[in-house]
């Protein structure tokens, strides 16, 4: 991929803090049919976010493309996985933002997930140690490992105490609280910090 390709493709928000809630976040305006935008509109959105995410190398990601370009049919399938693989991991690491229990169905789903990924990767020496690697089978199917890995993980880690969403009047997005005192509030203090320092501003000035 050229880098006036790579300049044109959708540049994903990655500021979730953690893989699975920056996939939870690849859909914008949740609130309103009207306005939703869906950011993984294709295969080749999906091999972007993956790229961006550093889930996947360039060159693993110009064969991803490659193969999909051939394998219409079968992109399209793993696109559908992909996106509802996400909206378990959005509905489930919502509900546990709000101290309330995740969906049987959407643990299960992110669990059968990461049950399926488990079985393509292996322990390899490397760097004087071991560290875990994924197959190397160009399969269409892979991109999605590390992605389910990453929500099985986070589910089951001390970080799922960590999960927030945003406070942000029509965001809905997810992120980890890595602050010092867990004081958060937005996804980004940038976009929706802003946005709503600008709505406070403006109740103040009518009231007056």
């Amino acid at each position: 991929m050229s880098t006036e390709q790579r300049l044109r493709e959708f540049q994903f928000d990655l500021s979730g803090g953690h893989l699975a809630l920056d996939l939870a976040n690849t859909i914008s305006r949740r609130d309103s049919p009207e306005k939703t935008t869906e950011h993984l509109k294709s295969y080749q959105d999906l091999v972007a976010f993956a790229r961006q995410s550093k889930i996947i190398t360039p060159e693993q990601s110009e064969g991803l493309r490659s193969k999909a370009a051939s394998q219409g049919r079968q992109a399209a399938q793993v696109l559908r996985e992909a996106i509802s693989l996400r909206e378990a991991i959005f509905s489930a690491f919502l509900a546990l933002a709000h101290g309330k229990q995740a969906a049987l169905p959407e643990i299960e789903r992110i669990g059968h997930a990461a049950t399926d990924a488990s079985q393509h990767r292996r322990i390899i020496r490397a760097n004087g140690g071991y560290q875990w690697q994924w197959d190397a089978e160009p399969v269409l199917e892979r991109i999605m490992w590390p992605m389910a890995q990453s929500a099985a993980e986070l589910l089951t880690s001390s970080d799922l105490a960590k999960v927030r969403e945003c406070e942000g009047a029509d965001c809905y997005w997810l992120f980890l609280d890595n602050s010092r005192n867990r004081s958060r509030r937005w996804c980004t203090m940038s976009s929706c910090g802003n946005r709503e320092k600008a709505r406070r501003h403006y109740r103040r000035q009518r009231g007056t």
